[in-house]
């Protein structure tokens, strides 16, 4: 739809407007996509440096997967929009006859899952990306260190973001069996995940007062 595409005031005033995309997922995506390109950016400062040779080989490598996550979460603004459309299609369904109901609710759970795998992918994106700003923050520049430290707090702040649009999605679900794993998956992710990131912020404000 060509989100990514778009001007930073665009953005932001298409996601104030009333329209349907972008929402909360893809907004998400998008902090995600930020929070990389501050770690990536502490790598970018890091290369060549003298003072850290004995780790340029790890920072290239770092480089290469953060470029990769951008790149994945710019793709995910865009799927989130795509996956939004038939969801609300769906919602929108006539079930007035037995028939219209049935027809309603199988297209629902196909389109419920559809909605819930852009947000959980994004969430898991958000944990890696958390893993390579650690890497960042323990190995890169220290002129840089607060971007590592700004970058672990957007990419939390996008994974829980992506949470709530996983739980709102899966609430609606008829197979709840289902719904609980996909949630379990996303409450580990969180809890795992927002610790660790919680952990690399306080050590970089530590080395910064």
């Amino acid at each position: 739809m060509g989100f990514t595409k778009a001007t930073c005031e665009e953005f932001v005033d298409v996601l104030a407007s009333k329209a349907p995309v972008p929402g909360g997922g893809g907004a998400s995506a998008l902090v995600g996509a930020v929070g990389m390109a501050l770690g990536n950016m502490v790598g970018s400062l890091t290369v060549g440096k003298k003072k850290y040779a004995d780790v340029e080989a790890d920072i290239i490598a770092l480089k290469e997967k953060a470029t990769a996550l951008q790149a994945d979460f710019l793709r995910l603004v865009e799927a989130d929009a795509e996956a939004f459309e038939p969801l609300a299609k769906a919602y929108g369904m006539p079930r007035e006859t037995e028939e219209e109901k049935a027809e309603k609710a199988r297209v629902m759970a196909i389109v419920l899952k559809d909605a819930c795998a852009v947000p959980m992918e994004i969430m898991e994106k958000c944990c890696e990306a958390i893993d390579v700003i650690e890497e960042f923050a323990a190995k890169g520049s220290a002129l840089a260190i607060s971007d590592a430290g700004v970058g672990v707090v957007f990419c939390k702040a996008a994974l829980l973001g992506a949470s709530l649009n996983v739980f709102i999605n899966t609430k609606s679900m008829a197979d709840k069996e289902y719904a609980a794993s996909l949630n379990e998956k996303a409450d580990k992710m969180i809890a795992d995940y927002s610790k660790k990131a919680d952990e690399i912020f306080a050590a970089v404000n530590a080395r910064l007062r």
